[in-house]
């Protein structure tokens, strides 16, 4: 007999996405886990019960679903949902394995707290970016739907529209686009801006990136700024010293004022985003211009963002739009579904039972707490506890 995973309605404010969806459970075959959900989990993504029911998911309350599972799958776990989120430590049993996103660079307090529990909790947000990873890379998938998400906003509230129109008024000369931050976010917002007719441009404080922009038929800006060691090796981006950033404002002011649409996407996982786009910049920018910053959740890219509001500035709109994956639910779902299924199968062995090997370094770089400690070693150095030995450990 296999484990019983389970998946609970997601209690964070605004949160519509579900762990799992439909598409996803054909991951499972073969391994002999079954799936426990919350009645009603899916409906917001929307998924209604008979979609799992179909494919032989069992339905229970809440409380049942924690009671009856040996892991529980989460989109937002405790660190990652502050308002609501302890609700569920009460349900957590010594022994239960969490999987979900949780913000453990920042949320420490909610790392104690399921070592308290006893909870082996993983982080999806930690995944190593290595290959034999990718397909597990909840991270990637959700920075896919916000950079598209990012375009849309900005289509919408700009004064102009995307495509150049030939028309018997006239030509409609097409929107300029600038994206900052070529990543998973800045390239698809590349390719979603460009498919809607604008003239896009992209920058990267990474010269590598140079050829993945110009293939989605950009134009790759050049600022006569030096950057050494920007990726970590884990591939994320590392912190820049604060004179770098400067420089790099003071050579992107002018690219600023000839775009009518910015996005910005520039984020270093557990740190403040870096400001790239000050007042000062947004003043040389054209009355009706548009700022999107989906960096706002770790305090914006731009100087003026607001998380979750819309500010004007010279008439200039910048919006720093939150939890921009849960605005399209559905595919949301479908595939962080997918990247936390294919992470549960990498953790069952033959016999179909869940085994932490910390040796594993997709284990090591993800597992938070096991066995009453907080064992990651960022997360440890954050609050400042001592290091740990290297262990083999298993569950």
């Amino acid at each position: 007999m296999g484990i019983v995973a389970g998946v609970v309605t997601e209690l964070a404010p605004g949160e519509r996405r579900v762990a799992m969806a439909p598409s996803a459970l054909s991951v499972f075959n073969k391994t002999g886990a079954q799936i426990l959900m919350e009645t009603g989990a899916g409906a917001a993504a929307g998924f209604p019960d008979s979609e799992y029911t179909d494919k032989g998911v069992q339905f229970a309350g809440r409380a049942e679903v924690f009671a009856q599972s040996d892991v529980i799958l989460q989109v937002r776990s405790l660190g990652a949902n502050p308002e609501t989120g302890e609700s569920d430590l009460a349900l957590m049993r010594p022994g239960q394995v969490v999987i979900g996103f949780g913000e453990p660079l920042t949320a420490g307090d909610a790392a104690r707290a399921l070592a308290e529990r006893r909870v082996s909790y993983l982080a999806m947000e930690l995944m190593p970016r290595i290959t034999r990873a990718q397909s597990m890379d909840a991270l990637s998938s959700m920075a896919t739907i916000a950079g598209y998400k990012a375009v849309l906003i900005a289509a919408d509230s700009l004064n102009r529209m995307f495509p150049m129109l030939m028309t018997a008024a006239g030509t409609v000369a097409p929107a300029r686009v600038l994206v900052i931050g070529a990543g998973v976010a800045g390239l698809q917002a590349i390719a979603t801006a460009r498919r809607l007719g604008a003239v896009v441009s992209g920058y990267d404080i990474r010269a590598a990136v140079k050829e993945q922009i110009e293939s989605l038929g950009a134009r790759f800006i050049v600022l006569d700024v030096q950057a050494e060691g920007s990726e970590d090796k884990g591939g994320y981006a590392k912190a820049m010293s604060e004179d770098f950033y400067r420089r790099q404002r003071e050579a992107m002011a002018s690219v600023l004022a000839d775009n009518s649409v910015v996005i910005t996407t520039a984020a270093v996982p557990g740190r403040k985003a870096p400001v790239l786009v000050t007042r000062e910049m947004m003043q040389r920018m054209a009355p009706g211009s548009v700022i999107v910053d989906i960096a706002a959740e770790r305090g914006g890219n731009c100087e003026v963002t607001r998380a979750g509001e819309t500010v004007e500035e010279n008439g200039v709109r910048v919006i720093g739009p939150v939890n921009l994956p849960s605005t399209i639910p559905y595919h949301a779902s479908q595939m962080y579904a997918k990247n936390i299924a294919t992470f549960l199968k990498y953790l069952l062995n033959k016999e179909g039972n869940l085994t932490l090997n910390r040796e594993d370094e997709i284990v090591r770089e993800t597992l938070v707490t096991h066995n009453g400690e907080v064992v990651h070693a960022r997360v440890r150095e954050l609050l400042g506890l001592p290091e740990l030995q290297a262990v083999a450990q298993e569950k």
